[in-house]
């Protein structure tokens, strides 16, 4: 599968706004869109074209695709889950997304940022109840517990990961702890646990088309 291998602060300076994909860094002044917030490119710099509604649909997926490192076809995959789903659709597809083991390792502190939390998972430096998960799309339930193994609890990564964890926040859905290096879903996320500006009404309507 094709990825990215790029400089990621210019996915941030595309979407015109921190996706915070760069950990710790993202925090500080060496972020790359604090310091150049406008577009890549040479002419990144001049005058703005108003985009059209189709544009605004398509900018839309491509964040979020970008903040959780999802290629198109897995991506589209998750939206016909969504809709196959009971509830709102765009509300599905955000709770799908953040259900995946990579990004609850991140959510939990274990990881630093989304692309860390996939390379981790695929190591297998991590458990869900007891048993070694190494597939990044892993779909964690309500009650499931996620710890770093005891092998892996000495990694540098980790720790630095876990030692920040308390600037960026732990969702109400989860419960952790630090010490035991272990997190348990407490139950879905809910849309309100998502405090990134994500428009997913926008998603639904560009696929639905």
């Amino acid at each position: 599968m094709a990825r990215y291998t790029g400089a990621v602060c210019r996915l941030c300076r595309r979407e015109d706004m921190k996706l915070f994909l760069k950990g710790e860094r993202c925090y500080t002044d060496k972020c790359g869109y604090e310091r150049r917030s406008y577009p890549p490119g040479q002419h990144g710099q001049s005058r703005r074209k108003k985009r059209s509604d189709y544009g605004e649909q398509l900018r839309e997926k491509q964040k979020v695709k970008r903040i959780y490192g999802i290629a198109e076809r897995q991506f589209r995959g998750y939206y016909h889950k969504a809709v196959r789903m009971k509830g709102v659709n765009g509300e599905n597809l955000i709770q799908l997304l953040e259900r995946r083991l990579d990004n609850v390792v991140y959510r939990m502190g274990f990881a630093s940022d989304h692309a860390e939390g996939r390379q981790l998972v695929r190591h297998g430096h991590y458990t869900v109840n007891g048993k070694k998960v190494n597939i990044p799309s892993y779909l964690v339930r309500p009650g499931d517990v996620v710890a770093v193994r005891e092998s892996s609890r000495t990694i540098t990564r980790i720790n630095e990961a876990l030692a920040a964890v308390d600037r960026r926040g732990v969702p109400q859905w989860i419960d952790l702890n630090k010490d035991a290096f272990t997190g348990q879903v407490k139950q879905l996320p809910a849309r309100e646990d998502v405090t990134l500006p994500i428009r997913e009404q926008l998603i639904i309507e560009l696929y639905s088309k």
